[in-house]
């Protein structure tokens, strides 16, 4: 998957990054149940304010109830709401169906970063999610340092 014209941010340089290095783990604001953890972050949508997850624990209950985007950056969109099995605050959303732009994100779980905090491992430390970034390096760049680390060695075997 590539992000490139998406809503996702692309990591440009290993330090601009280097925050998703930490070891976290995801929780409400309100109650302190996890949500998740660092392991299953991919990203941010920062137009959305919400951080980008593969998965998240059963603390987070997704709505039976298919909303309706028709403005804003959800316009064209059919997504859940999340919400907090400990105290029913809103999570963030999860997206079914989406126009192009917002078509690298479908089917993750789009955390809200107002209503989420981040306890750091590194540092024994509660910091609120939205005084970080999540930005990750597009898939695409690792592929290409891949397949070309593959054709040296290609190359390299044939020459010998």
């Amino acid at each position: 998957m590539e992000f490139d014209d998406s809503v996702m941010i692309p990591r440009a340089h290993a330090e601009k990054g280097a925050e998703h290095k930490q070891r976290m783990t995801l929780h409400c604001q309100q109650c302190s149940a996890v949500w998740g953890d660092s392991f299953s972050i991919c990203g941010e949508v920062r137009s959305m304010d919400s951080i980008v997850c593969l998965r998240v624990t059963n603390d987070v209950v997704i709505s039976d109830v298919l909303e309706s985007g028709h403005g804003g950056e959800l316009a064209g969109c059919i997504y859940s709401a999340l919400k907090c099995r400990g105290c029913c605050c809103a999570v963030g959303k999860v997206i079914h169906s989406a126009p192009w732009r917002l078509a690298s994100v479908r089917s993750m779980f789009l955390l809200h970063k107002a209503n989420t905090s981040c306890y750091m491992l590194n540092h024994s430390s509660m910091v609120t999610a939205s005084s970080l970034t999540f930005d990750l390096k597009p898939l695409g760049e690792s592929m290409n340092k891949v397949t070309s680390k593959h054709f040296y060695l290609h190359v390299r075997h044939h020459d010998t």
